[in-house]
Order: C-alpha cells, then structure tokens, then sequence
C-alpha cells in the first residue's frame, strides 16, 4: 500500500468527533478513524451507485410495461398509495 502525505484542517466538531472515537477505546489512533470514514464512505457510494442501477432497471421495466398498455391508471396509484399510509398511521 502507498501512502501519500496529505495535510488536512478539521473543523472543531470533527476534532471533537475524532476524540470521542479515541475516547471509546475502539480506536487507537485518529488514522484508523480515518481510515473506518473513507471504508463507510467508499461501502455508501457503492451501495448508492447500486441503488441508482436497480432503480433505472426498474423504471426501464416501467416504461416497456406502459408501453405495452400494462400500466396503471395513475389516479388509481395514488388512491391505494394514500390507502396503505392510511392503514399504517393506524397501527
């Protein structure tokens, strides 16, 4: 693994985040509570960008549904999304 020498400025609230990581004991050093950001960091883009894949899948689904006349009326969607948020402000 290379390393790069990189000077950064941390707001105080990022100081003091870092400090309280350090402070649980699960940490040893601010390194390695960089280094847990950048793994979240890194785990959230491609769990985004996998989002993003699945969703326009979907929405190319869509269209070829609708243009295949199997879409619903969007009146009808509508009514049965205020339905379930309906019934589940009553649970």
């Amino acid at each position: 693994m290379s390393k790069l020498a990189m000077n950064i400025t941390l707001n105080s609230e990022q100081i003091e985040f870092i400090q309280q990581k350090l402070k649980s004991g699960r940490y040893q050093d601010a390194n390695e509570v960089i280094v847990e950001a950048f793994r979240l960091l890194e785990e959230r883009d491609i769990t985004y960008q996998k989002w993003i894949e699945e969703t326009q899948e979907k929405v190319d689904i869509a269209i070829e549904e609708i243009r295949r006349g199997e879409g619903i009326d969007g009146e009808i969607v509508v009514n049965q999304l205020k339905e379930k948020l309906r019934q589940s402000r009553q649970k």
